[in-house]
């Protein structure tokens, strides 16, 4: 009995979706790499009837489709579509990369009806980025097939196998600004401290070397204290000697935005968070030249530092990846 419980608590999370979107054998080992995907199964879907194979799929009208299920307590459907959407060309009609043929189709096929309105908001989304009309199949699953066994995990198999996408391309886009909302001003006074509301809303700045996180040294990342937004890691921080935090660049360059800041009568950039437009502090252009040659000069005050090893319980499991494939090249760097 104990166990059948636990099965249930732990897979009542579990949602799906079927996404087709040129040869699923790339986007199979694609939708492998995105943190919150559980399993993948490749298939045919949505065709004219209920059995077909791949020799069979011009006269059965079936898309290749990567049947996804995933965790919805660390992935939300719309930014799984975010990825998908990254991959193909949704203005193309029956053709994705090299490849020709209503088998290779773009469609998006739900089994859960509330899933539709997500769906059809984030391709409202993504059309503002063509001027052509987005083409992609929106439509009830029906008459799904799991396709042979050689077509499974196909790249796991065969690395060097053909694959009309860029599957690092999980890598270029990891945070949704739309998980992390900015409070109101109450809020964010209630739960501030007068020095954090001070800094973020006011742009104060801290005293120097009397901060929290000026010479820390653990791992993890820090993320915007006004809404959570991930912001640094702690391979790109180095003591810089001027006393704040200092960092070499942001975990991704579009979570900070930029102003002219000529308040102590000469010019210097200032940094504020994405989401929260919350005041950081400054980057300068004397860091560490191998590094990009710039020091961000960052308030700890404005920041809440996330350990690695809580990172997901804190719902930032998705940066684990990144973070330990940074500190991999740090240590190789250090070997060398």
């Amino acid at each position: 009995m104990e166990d059948s419980i636990t099965k249930i608590s732990d897979t009542k999370n579990i949602k799906e979706i079927y996404l087709a979107g040129g040869c699923f054998w790339g986007i199979e080992a694609y939708a492998k790499k995105i943190y919150g995907v559980t399993e993948t199964t490749a298939g045919y879907a949505n065709g004219k009837t209920e059995d077909t194979n791949y020799r069979e799929l011009q006269s059965t009208d079936h898309a290749e489709t990567v049947h996804i299920k995933y965790d919805a307590e660390k992935l939300s459907l719309k930014k799984l579509l975010k990825f998908y959407f990254q991959v193909i060309d949704p203005t193309s009609i029956n053709k994705q990369g090299n490849d020709r043929g209503r088998q290779y189709r773009t469609g998006i096929y739900y089994t859960d009806s509330k899933d539709l309105e997500t769906i059809l908001q984030e391709i409202a989304e993504q059309q503002k980025k063509y001027p052509d009309k987005i083409q992609v199949e929106v439509e009830p699953l029906k008459n799904f097939i799991p396709a042979e066994e050689y077509h499974q995990d196909y790249l796991d198999k065969n690395p060097g196998g053909y694959c009309h996408i860029n599957l690092n391309a999980v890598n270029t886009f990891l945070i949704d600004p739309d998980e992390y909302m900015k409070p109101d001003d109450s809020e964010l006074k209630s739960r501030l401290s007068s020095l954090q509301y001070n800094v973020t809303q006011n742009k104060y700045t801290e005293h120097p070397f009397e901060n929290e996180y000026w010479d820390n040294e653990e791992k993890g990342i820090y993320v915007d204290i006004t809404t959570g937004e991930p912001l640094f890691l702690s391979t790109n921080k180095y003591n810089s000697g001027c006393g704040w935090p200092s960092f070499t660049k942001p975990i991704q360059k579009d979570v900070v935005n930029y102003a002219e800041d000529t308040s102590l009568s000469r010019i210097r950039t200032e940094v504020l968070s994405r989401s929260g437009n919350a005041h950081l502090g400054h980057v300068f252009p004397d860091g560490p030249i191998d590094k990009g040659g710039l020091r961000y000069c960052i308030n700890s005050a404005a920041l809440r530092f996330i350990p690695l090893k809580d990172m997901e319980k804190e719902n930032y499991g998705y940066l684990i990846p990144l973070l330990e494939k940074e500190l991999g090249k740090n240590s190789n760097t250090l070997n060398k």
